[in-house]
């Protein structure tokens, strides 16, 4: 499950790519590494066209998966069973959204003989990071985030990706799901203007081919 990515890009080439009407992310950081429940830019659909945001990583949890009813939710950061009816209900177009990226990360399955820790594994698309898109999905929702220590009652605008399962460079390192990820302008046009039922078909490995492990995991 990936619960760190990275992006090292400018603001308008996620524009142009992105095909975005409206700017409201702020000055980005030449580099971003994003953590769970934290801000981070994204792509959504908005009734005006495709506006550039900064939205919290982590959807709302299913009731049942919450220890108790006023413990502070830290999100769901990957979404892999979109048949669920908590998800099904966010999969339509007004909640798409892409979530840019240059990295991704995954903790390997064994860990290290040495440092007894599991190794971090760093994924792109090839060793220059270029741009590339996670399909995924955003909404309002208003509730407690963060923690026991560090509650944040209010309004939230949040967000996650699809998962699936893994291609075979993902695969040997972490077996059981990869980031569903978005490389052509028709499959980022596929993804945020298609009826569920064509845009499900987005949710499968990438290609071998299209994925590398980056020097210096």
């Amino acid at each position: 499950m990936c619960n760190l990515y990275n992006l090292t890009t400018n603001q308008q080439a996620i524009r142009d790519v992105a095909r975005v009407m409206e700017d409201s992310l702020g000055n980005l950081e030449p580099s971003l590494d994003i953590y769970p429940d934290r801000p981070a830019p994204v792509v959504r659909n908005t009734t005006q066209g495709r506006e550039l945001a900064r939205l919290t990583w982590g959807m709302p949890t299913p009731p049942q998966f919450l220890k108790t009813r006023d413990a502070p939710d830290t999100g769901v950061t990957n979404i892999r069973n979109t048949a669920s009816p908590h998800w099904r209900r966010l999969l339509g177009v007004p909640n798409r959204c892409l979530v840019p990226a240059t990295a991704f990360s995954e903790y390997g399955a064994k860990p290290d003989p040495a440092t007894k820790r599991k190794p971090l594994y760093w994924f792109g698309l090839d060793e220059t990071r270029p741009l590339f898109f996670f399909a995924g999905i955003w909404t309002l929702w208003t509730g407690t985030r963060g923690s026991m220590k560090t509650p944040r009652p209010g309004e939230h605008q949040l967000f996650a990706f699809l998962t699936c399962e893994p291609n075979g460079v993902v695969g040997r390192v972490h077996p059981k799901a990869m980031p569903v990820i978005l490389t052509t302008p028709d499959e980022i046009e596929m993804w945020m203007t298609a009826e569920w039922p064509h845009a499900q078909a987005l949710q499968r490995p990438l290609p071998v081919r299209q994925l590398v492990v980056l020097d210096g995991s």
